[in-house]
């Protein structure tokens, strides 16, 4: 009896940690500075800017000519050290890959800084 008990709870608490989103700190750090999303003021970075942005400390990324500072989310990323492949480039084509699941698209936008100059 105190097996099945004790089951039910694990299975409980599992089901409650994987139902119930979890906010990133680098979120929660994101608004405590700007405010909220609708204040955010959008710069222009060129592509040779955004290239010095290429390290596991310091990681910028382009998708779409948007720029993204993903450095506070590298050691989280749940592909490893995949991110990096085009740090300080464009990762449009690996962002849109099969490998991502669609709430990937709604997080991304935590980490824009700006546009990609033309």
């Amino acid at each position: 009896m105190f097996i099945i008990v004790m089951s039910l709870f694990i299975a409980a608490a599992l089901a409650i940690s994987i139902l119930i989103p979890r906010t990133r700190k680098s979120a929660i750090a994101n608004a405590a500075h700007t405010g909220s999303k609708a204040h955010k003021v959008s710069n222009v970075y060129t592509a040779a800017e955004v290239s010095v942005h290429n390290k596991r400390t310091d990681c910028w990324i382009i998708i779409k000519d948007r720029i993204y500072d993903v450095t506070s989310y590298v050691e989280e990323h749940p592909g490893g050290d995949a991110i990096l492949t085009h740090a300080g480039d464009d990762s449009t084509e690996g962002f849109f890959g099969p490998q991502h699941a669609t709430r990937v698209f709604d997080m991304i936008e935590d980490f824009y800084i700006g546009d990609l100059a033309r």
